[in-house]
């Protein structure tokens, strides 16, 4: 998973690192480059000034004061170079910022557009606290990955070659082995010891995910909670969730220490060693006091890359672990996927037919089977059944969240599966059973149906689904909040704001899923006159649970267990007496009982 993981992190990640179109950040890239290479230079130049300046001093102590101006040149130099290090290292951060959050932004956009190209069945099966957090860690993986591999890992490890360079052409080979030897025993240390972490950090991350889906699922479902006071068991669910990531994020603290003490003694034994070869040089005369301070100059300034390279690799394979589950979902192939060859739809009737259609989520689950129905243009339909009986995935097959099993649903002639998921969706207006709102103002709701919308279209589509005066009421009127799912709102009026939704879309074809079941009755009784007039002259196919709301339908469709079991008008099934007729009777004696 590893292997897999940094190329794909490597294909995905370079060509943010040179943006096709962006000259802006191209410039940027070659100015923070340019910056590197002066700041690298100038790191490695810091400690032969600082030895030039002890050895011009140990002069100066011997001789008059009047060889003063040299050293004191030199140390100006020192100053400057440890100056230009870090000025240069932080307009090189400041350069790359850009380019590390614009890469962030494209990839964390790659990946919210390419979940909204997944089918329905992949949303109904995962939870959307896990996928916010697979997302948040692994872009955050990758701005660490762009800003500090290519800037600091990289040319660290260069560093050190030049270092060990240096050492080896003005000191002696064996100078440059206990370096070379030093820091190749530190990353032996660091990638076995981090292997080790990487698996304590997977356990982390596992149970990270199950509490923030245990606590965003628990609030989402806040009434449900309150309704069967179930407070201290959500807190014990929670609490379980977070005793894991407890343990787990304390076995990751106790192995950093681990760790770094390991560190530390690798590279303060490198250091002993190489101060006890140059205090015996010094001794025999081979180098200076000024050789030594540099000696131990580039030792204590290469501790802190070497530390600092420890450090980069652990975030680098923890970075890699948090990326596994983003990329993840963008392995994932879109279920539904437009045809090679498709065009946008083009309707001017709205006539539907559904030939035989069957389907099934899987072999053991038959929804639908061989059901064959036409809706004329301007007609309205109605489907009704008990619970289950595969109402509601007709509209889904529809909206193509799903694909047949078997047989072809048309449009105006044109099977659904031949044209544009996007241009089929565009021409068909849904009000669902259950409205779920943003938690935004109720003006966007509305509009959210065509953004370019004026306001003044906006008032109309409220007017027409009787909730323009509702609004106007409110002290904030269209600029109302309506909370996390409308739960501001009743159900009647999230009900209502859904309709206007609808109307302001303006389709061809309307499809209302128990689009009342939520009002009351005088509610009810408005919003059903309403409909007619806004289903007047387009084609409209009904979900109904109340037979009293459909009896006006041109037809109505009765299903059971998945087939067509009658069909007809209202008057038609009532003289069947048959299953259509029996559930009439179980509302009237209903309504009779409540009146």
């Amino acid at each position: 998973m590893k292997n897999r993981s940094l190329s794909r992190t490597l294909s995905v990640l370079v060509p943010y690192l040179w943006p096709v179109g962006r000259n802006d950040l191209r410039i940027r890239v070659m100015l923070a480059l340019i910056c590197l290479g002066l700041a690298k230079a100038a790191n490695v130049y810091v400690p032969l000034l600082l030895g030039q300046t002890v050895d011009d001093l140990a002069v100066i102590g011997k001789s008059s004061m009047t060889a003063l101006g040299i050293p004191i040149a030199v140390i100006l130099a020192y100053g400057f170079a440890r100056w230009s290090a870090t000025a240069f290292s932080e307009v090189r951060d400041a350069l790359f910022s850009r380019v590390s959050q614009n890469a962030t932004r494209q990839v964390a956009l790659k990946v919210f557009q390419h979940l909204h190209t997944l089918a329905l069945r992949f949303h109904l099966d995962r939870k959307t606290g896990a996928l916010n957090r697979f997302i948040d860690r692994g872009t955050k993986g990758i701005q660490f990955l762009l800003s500090f591999v290519v800037f600091n890992l990289l040319p660290t490890l260069i560093e050190i070659l030049l270092v060990c360079g240096i050492l080896w052409y003005k000191f002696g080979i064996q100078y440059a082995l206990v370096t070379g030897i030093t820091i190749a025993l530190f990353i032996w240390l660091t990638f076995s010891i981090t292997a080790w972490r990487i698996k304590i950090r997977r356990q982390m991350n596992e149970a990270d995910n199950e509490a923030s889906t245990r606590s965003v699922d628990s609030l989402l479902n806040f009434e449900t909670v309150k309704y069967f006071n179930n407070e201290a068991h959500e807190s014990n669910r929670i609490n379980h969730a977070l005793r894991a990531y407890e343990s787990s994020a304390t076995k990751s603290r106790e192995s950093l220490a681990f760790l770094n003490i390991a560190q530390v003694a690798t590279v303060t034994i490198g250091i002993v060693i190489m101060l006890i070869m140059a205090a015996v040089d010094i001794r025999d005369a081979h180098i200076t006091i000024g050789d030594f301070v540099v000696i131990n100059a580039y030792l204590l300034q290469l501790s802190l890359p070497l530390n600092f390279l420890g450090t980069i690799y652990r975030e680098i394979q923890q970075s890699l672990v948090d990326m596994e589950n983003m990329f993840s979902l963008l392995d994932e192939v879109p279920e539904i996927q437009d045809a090679p060859d498709a065009t946008n739809i083009h309707i001017s009737n709205g006539s539907i037919q559904f030939k035989d259609v069957s389907f099934s989520y899987n072999d053991n689950q038959a929804l639908l089977s061989s059901v064959d129905f036409s809706v004329k243009p301007a007609q309205t339909v109605a489907i009704v059944g008990p619970t289950g009986s595969g109402k509601s995935t007709i509209s889904r097959l529809l909206f193509r969240f799903y694909d047949v099993t078997a047989g072809i649903i048309q449009v105006d002639g044109q099977d659904i599966s031949q044209v544009t998921q996007h241009s089929l969706r565009k021409s068909i207006g849904m009000v669902p059973q259950d409205t779920v709102l943003f938690n935004e103002t109720i003006e966007y709701n509305i509009r959210y149906a065509r953004p370019d919308a004026s306001d003044e279209q906006i008032y109309e589509a409220a007017r027409k689904a009787r909730i323009h005066d509702f609004i106007m009421a409110l002290p904030d009127k269209y600029a109302t909040r309506v909370g996390e799912r409308g739960l501001k709102l009743s159900g009647g009026e999230k009900q209502r704001v859904a309709i206007a939704r609808a109307i302001l879309k303006d389709p061809i074809i309307l499809f209302f899923d128990e689009a009342t079941s939520a009002l009351d009755s005088k509610t009810e009784s408005e919003i059903q006159e309403n409909l007619k007039e806004i289903s007047k002259n387009r084609t409209t196919i009904m979900i109904a649970h109340r037979l009293s709301t459909i009896v006006h339908a041109d037809q109505i469709l009765v299903l059971q267990n998945g087939t067509i079991h009658e069909r007809g008008t209202h008057q038609d099934l009532l003289s069947l007496k048959s299953l259509y007729a029996q559930m009439w009777e179980e509302q009237k004696r209903a309504r009779n009982k409540t009146a």
